[in-house]
Order: structure tokens, then C-alpha cells, then sequence
């Protein structure tokens, strides 16, 4: 799950773990995911709102079969690798450097917890996948080309969804915002991290630090510059 926010204190792509320990709305407190388990969408929303304190205007969601197909429409993206990933289960097998990555393989990318830091690095990957497919997305090679263009907007509006009132101008806004971010022009960051623990509802879990988080999304609804001392990629 990826927070998003543009206007005039900049762009900023900001991850948030799936197993980030949360208020539920009328369910106490347990992994953010599992909002989405108890009461979809909605209670998702509701629960982020909650969380960090700010408003959620718009939602997007894209499952497993339209994220390949997107990607796929477009020729595939590009990402550099940093280090050998190895996953059966993702049905990954990569080597380190610069590659072309089609839809099933992105797919296992930004799927894959086989690493060091699991979870963590799992959220790098998917801003560093989103961040690919935007500039990819947006450039004249896509735009111009109505073999590639043509495809990309029946998968996209085909298999986003998103609440109620929104349109498709909100998804290209999304992407065009997504641009600013991958271009160096805004923040990627993750929600810094206070420490784990677990307990029998949830399992396993992270907590934020607060005093961090705070001033992160304090700076977001206040639309300023995200300080630098919170910034955790």
C-alpha cells in the first residue's frame, strides 16, 4: 500500500507496510492489511485516514492479472537489479544490473520477501517498479505509439479500480504525478520504522516511530517539504 500526495510542497510516494501494527475501526488494533481483509476498500481508507492523519481524496487498486497485463502493454519496464534474487515462489531468477522486465516477471519482483530485509525491501522494489512504469508509461515511445497506447488504456481502465466519482482523468493524473516522483522531483520514502512485536490476533508485526511518522504526515497535511530526518527509504 503506497501514499501518494502532490501539490504544493512537492510529489511524495510514501510506502506503507502491509504489516504495519494499526487502529482498525471497530476491530482493535492489528496488521494495516487486514483492514483490508475485514471490510475492503472502505475500511482500508478509513483506516490510513486514521493512522497517519490525513485525508484520503482519491483510491486506486489494481490486482495481480491487470498489473501484468499493464505492464505487458507497454513493452514491459525497465529496472536495474542490485543484487542476485532468487524466489520459486515469486517465479523469479535475476541477476544484478539493468533489464527489461515483462508483467510476470515485474510481478515477482515486487512480490518477492526473499531478501534480507523482507518486507522492507519488498516496499523499495514496488516504488522503484511504480516510478519504472510511469516514466515508461508517459514517454513519447508509449504516447505516440497507439500499438502500445491503445493497449495501455484498455488495461488500464479495464482493471483499476478506484471509488466512486473518480475518473479516467484522475488515473493520468495519478501517473503523471508518478512521473515528478521517478524523475527525481519528488520523495520516495517508507514510513520510518520504531521496532516489532507480535501478539495472537496479528502475528508477527512493525510499529511505527511515532514521533517520526508524525512529522512526516504532519508536513503532508500541512502540504509542506518533507524533513529530511524522516525520509526512510
Amino acid at each position: 500500500m503506497m501514499l501518494m500526495h502532490y501539490g504544493e510542497g512537492g510529489t511524495s510516494l510514501i510506502s506503507l507496510p502491509r504489516d504495519s501494527y494499526v487502529p482498525i475501526p471497530g476491530h482493535g488494533s492489528n496488521k494495516l492489511n487486514a483492514a483490508f481483509a475485514f471490510g475492503g476498500p472502505k475500511l482500508l481508507v478509513q483506516t490510513v485516514e486514521k493512522a497517519t492523519g490525513v485525508h484520503i481524496d482519491h483510491y486506486a487498486e489494481i490486482g495481480f492479472s491487470g498489473f501484468v497485463g499493464v505492464v505487458d502493454a507497454i513493452g514491459g519496464v525497465d529496472i536495474c537489479v542490485k543484487r542476485p534474487m532468487k524466489d520459486h515462489k515469486a517465479g523469479i531468477d535475476l541477476q544484478p544490473g539493468c533489464q527489461n522486465m515483462s508483467g510476470g516477471t515485474a510481478l515477482g519482483y515486487v512480490r518477492t520477501r526473499a531478501s534480507a530485509r523482507a518486507d522492507l525491501d519488498r516496499i523499495e522494489h514496488q516504488r522503484q517498479f511504480f516510478g519504472a512504469l510511469m516514466k515508461k508509461a508517459t514517454g513519447p515511445g508509449v504516447l505516440l505509439n497507439p500499438f502500445r497506447s491503445i493497449p495501455l488504456a484498455t488495461n488500464a481502465t479495464s482493471n483499476f479500480i478506484v471509488d466512486n466519482g473518480d475518473h479516467l482523468y484522475d488515473l493520468v493524473r495519478m501517473m503523471w504525478a508518478m512521473k515528478g516522483v521517478s524523475g527525481g522531483d519528488g520523495v520516495t520514502a517508507a514510513v520510518p520504522i520504531g521496532g516489532t512485536g507480535s501478539s495472537a490476533a496479528a502475528g508477527s508485526y512493525i510499529t511505527w516511530d511515532r514521533s517520526k511518522a508524525a512529522r512526516l504526515f504532519d508536513a503532508l497535511k500541512s502540504d509542506r517539504e518533507i524533513p529530511q530526518d524522516v525520509i526512510t527509504k
